[in-house]
This record gives C-alpha cells, sequence and structure tokens, in this order.
C-alpha cells in the first residue's frame, strides 16, 4: 500500500500516516512510526507500513483497532447546558438555544436533547455517523442522570424503576438507580438509562411518586461531564472520541462497511 483508497479517488490530500497521527496527538512522529512499524496501525482495516499515505478526510485509521479522529472537517464539543436553555438550532419563540453558546463554526449539532428544564451534559458534533449511534436506542449507549428528588427516596420506588414501569409509549426500566445522598427533605439520586425516551427520567419518576425537583446528565457512554462550568464548553480530546467511536463500535473498518 502507498496511497489510501480514498487518496486514489481523489477525495483529498494524501499524508503520510504517521504525520496524521502525529496530528491527531497519538504521539510523536517519532512514536507514531514505531506503532507503524509494530503493526498496530491500519488503515479502512488494512495494516500500513512506513511511507504509506492516507487521506484524513475519507479513511478510517486506527491503532490496535480503535479509530482515531484524524478528519480536520470534524469537531466535537462537550457542553454543560444550562436550564433555560433549549437544545435546538433554532427556536421560533425566540427562547435561549444551546448554538447561542458554542461557535458558528464549524458547523455542529447537538446529539440528542436535554429538555429545557434539565441541565449537564450535551455533545454537539458535525460526524453525523457518530452522532446518529450515540443518540439511536439500538446501540444502547449509557446516559447516567443526577436527581434532586423531595423527600426519602422509597425503597419500593426504586425497586419498581428497576423492574419496570409502564409509561404511554411502552414499559421501560432504569439501569441502575443509587441513593447518592439524603438530608433534610430532599434526596440526591443517580439513575443510568439507555434507551433515551422523549423525558423518560422525569417521567419514570412521576409514575413512581418520586416528586422530581431538578435534572442533570453528567455522563454519556464513557464520556463524564467534569468540571465544566454552566453555560461553558470545551473541545473533546482525540483519547475522548476514540472513547465514543468504540462504545458505539465504529471500529477499524472502511467506512461503509459493517464494523
Amino acid at each position: 500500500m502507498t496511497e489510501s483508497r480514498g487518496a486514489e479517488e481523489g477525495h483529498g490530500s494524501p499524508q503520510r500516516v504517521q504525520k496524521i497521527l502525529a496530528a491527531a496527538g497519538v504521539g510523536s512522529r517519532r512514536a507514531s512510526e514505531q506503532l507503524i512499524a509494530q503493526g498496530r496501525v491500519t488503515v479502512n482495516g488494512v495494516a500500513v507500513t512506513l511511507g504509506d499515505k492516507a487521506d484524513p478526510a475519507v479513511d478510517v485509521i486506527a491503532v490496535d483497532g480503535e479509530r482515531v479522529h484524524a478528519n480536520p472537517d470534524l469537531a466535537y464539543l462537550l457542553l454543560n447546558k444550562p436550564l433555560g436553555v433549549v437544545t435546538t438550532a433554532s427556536d421560533p419563540q425566540g427562547r435561549p438555544t444551546v448554538m447561542d453558546l458554542v461557535p458558528a463554526n464549524p458547523r455542529v449539532y447537538p446529539v440528542g436533547r436535554l429538555d429545557r428544564d434539565t441541565e449537564g451534559l450535551l455533545v454537539l458534533t458535525n460526524d453525523g455517523e457518530l452522532a446518529n449511534r450515540l443518540a439511536h436506542p439500538r446501540y444502547g449507549i449509557e446516559k447516567t442522570y443526577v436527581a434532586q428528588i423531595r423527600g426519602p427516596a422509597k425503597r419500593r420506588a426504586l425497586r419498581q424503576l428497576l423492574e419496570g414501569v409502564a409509561l404511554d409509549d411502552g414499559k421501560t426500566k432504569v439501569r441502575s438507580v443509587r441513593e447518592l445522598a439524603s438530608g433534610g427533605d430532599r434526596t440526591l439520586l443517580e439513575l443510568v438509562i439507555a434507551e433515551g425516551r422523549k423525558r423518560e427520567v422525569r417521567r419514570l419518576l412521576a409514575a413512581v411518586s418520586l416528586p422530581l425537583e431538578r435534572l442533570a446528565r453528567v455522563k454519556i457512554g464513557p464520556l463524564p461531564l467534569g468540571d465544566i462550568a454552566p453555560g461553558k464548553f470545551r473541545p473533546l480530546s482525540g483519547a475522548e472520541v476514540r472513547e465514543l467511536y468504540t462504545a458505539v463500535g465504529l471500529g477499524a473498518t472502511a467506512p461503509g462497511e459493517p464494523s
């Protein structure tokens, strides 16, 4: 292999693979060359050798089977969505949207939705394949929420959440639920779901008579919210993007091939 399939088709500018890896933050140019020499680097599922080239805009580059974020046209942002902001590109009612909190370029879009009264972690990207897999129930990506409820968390209600609750769009349940803290007339619960139906956590808590006061999403798959302030955002690191790719089953295969 001397050039990638993408380069042969004229999609972009082919570059030496070690240069692409270094630019993607995998390691220095020398460290990237060592990875290639050890047979740990593939382009579109095929092992490369020193001197081989690829087009980072089209080809799937992976190290040890984990896809590398190498396409310079793709952007990945983590936003801590504050209360009162809607998760949409524009709002006919003139309410503030998540798009007001991130740069206009490159254009990115929210993955899934957090309703206006829910705060916390939201991923925005222009990587359509990754976005679809993160949001689609088929891939079972876990979403972790912290809920502040009024009063104690009754054991019967928590058991119901684990066993399943009948909602108007079918029966569903949480993957896990645990009490984080309690005191006075407030209780903090951590809930993990994988379906992501509309307002699912709110409807589940209402169905088992746990009065919700505040709700925040704190994790999507392997990606935690961390200590980023409400209304602020940061780019995802290459390692974080690789973890998301792995979580949704986007591996080292060529574009369009099953992974």
